[in-house]
């Protein structure tokens, strides 16, 4: 009876030590539309960060080639990012004698990436420990486990290797924008008249596009103080529609405001409120409709990552013109020229006016969602729910693209023509990237 009795126990012990047992139903609910949810996690993280409309495009587009590159295994008949994308080689492929749950990997990739690029890096890392503590809570074969965390570690680590060679930190080493006596160039804007954001953003190695100014929208009218100029008249239409705003308009501009840091003064008193960015906004109706439509994991990390690749590249051409050009923003002209007591409904945002880099983000990111889900997607947007604002109804991304670049106008901070040449602008680079990058194998 007692050798029974030892038996039993070891085998208890045995049981015990191996942990949980494998739930595979488990584990594939746990990961269903974990992707668009750790998307929007991460975009606590920038906001909070108070990261650059710039900066956070960055962050986006690598931590999801990271979790694309990590999911991709799963189907066969995609293919990598790699020799695709701007310097990127050759990625790590799973070692064929081994067991691996590439959801798993992916996850780990898109945070090990995300962590390395912002600054909260300890609140990325928990989000990663509480995803791992979960998934051995619910069960997985233990070499498999460390198989699939290790593998997307790797993964990480390479494409962190190619980021560090983006020109990221070289950047910072470059002049800072000068501010002149010039009346056409742009300066600084009321309340708090912050020095220009991201001058040398142009100076980064895009993901797809050839150079920064491969889809170069053109000069802006040339800046001109005479009432019978064209100049004139775009900076007065800018003044007539914001004094003639209805309530519509301004739920318009206020519910694509999306201006990472607003200030607020109240007495001597002044603080700032965090919202999404141009680029979170899109990634957020990504994440939703990927949601909606219960999109696989390999589909929906495709489209995560390549609607985060045109948005960061449509910031990068954007920002090329808008140094180059150098345009003085509606408020400034407005207060010397027209009216000295006039205010635009939004906080000018701290840099040149030419293009409008809502109007080029947004639709580079509606050009690959409609790509997906065609032309007529209806939805309704709840990105800026949390940020206290209500829902926007839309029959297509086009029509959300299109309103959010005409809220620049509503707004106050854009002459019309960079609006409509924003608008081709991100149509261009949208179109390029579904062009260059083929992720169906042949």
């Amino acid at each position: 009876m007692k050798r029974y009795n030892k038996i039993f126990v070891l085998l208890s012990l045995l049981f015990l030590a191996c942990g949980p047992k494998e739930d595979k139903g488990q584990l594939e609910a746990y990961f269903e539309g974990s992707l668009p949810r750790f998307n929007r996690m991460l975009t606590d993280v920038i906001v909070a960060d108070i990261f650059t409309p710039p900066v956070a495009s960055r962050i986006y587009a690598y931590s999801n080639i990271a979790a694309y590159e990590g999911i991709r295994f799963i189907d066969s008949t995609k293919a990598s990012y790699a020799g695709q994308l701007n310097g990127l080689g050759k990625l790590p492929i799973p070692d064929k004698g081994k067991s691996y749950y590439f959801p798993l990997a992916s996850l780990v990739a898109f945070t090990n990436v995300a962590e390395a690029l912002v600054f909260d890096l300890e609140k990325v890392a928990q989000m990663e420990q509480k995803m791992l503590g979960e998934v051995k809570a619910i069960g997985i074969d233990e070499k498999t486990y460390e198989n699939s965390v290790a593998f997307g570690e790797s993964l990480a680590q390479e494409i962190l290797v190619w980021v560090r060679k983006d020109g990221y930190l070289r950047r910072t080493a470059l002049p800072r924008y000068s501010v002149t006596d010039d009346p056409g160039r742009w300066r600084p804007t009321p309340p708090d008249y912050m020095e220009a954001i991201e001058p040398h953003w142009n100076t980064l190695r895009p993901f797809v596009l050839d150079s920064a100014d491969q889809f170069d929208p053109g000069l802006p009218t040339p800046f001109d103080t005479d009432k019978d100029s064209q100049f004139y008249r775009e900076a007065l239409e800018v003044y007539e529609t914001v004094e003639k705003l209805d309530s519509s308009k301004v739920d318009i501009a206020k519910f694509w405001d999306c201006n990472p840091n607003i200030s607020h003064t109240n007495g001597h008193v002044m603080y700032f409120q965090q919202q999404i960015s141009p680029g979170g906004h899109w990634i957020h109706i990504a994440a939703q409709v990927l949601d909606d439509q219960k999109v696989k994991a390999v589909p929906a990390a495709e489209t995560m990552s390549l609607v985060a690749i045109a948005v960061a590249d449509g910031f990068i051409s954007c920002w090329d013109q808008k140094f180059k050009s150098n345009l003085t923003r509606p408020e400034t002209f407005i207060n010397k020229y027209i009216d000295p007591d006039w205010a635009p409904i939004l906080q000018t945002p701290a840099f040149p006016e030419h293009t409008s880099g809502h109007s080029v983000a947004s639709n580079a990111a509606a050009t690959i969602l409609t790509h997906f889900f065609g032309d007529d997607y209806a939805f309704v947007d709840a990105t800026e729910v949390p940020y206290g604002l209500p829902v926007r109804s839309f029959a297509s991304f086009n029509q959300a693209s299109q309103e959010a670049a005409i809220s620049r106008l509503y707004g106050g901070i854009h002459y019309r023509p960079a609006i409509v040449l924003g608008i081709q602008q991100g149509q261009q680079v949208g179109r390029h990237v579904l062009e260059t990058v083929k992720l169906e194998k042949e």
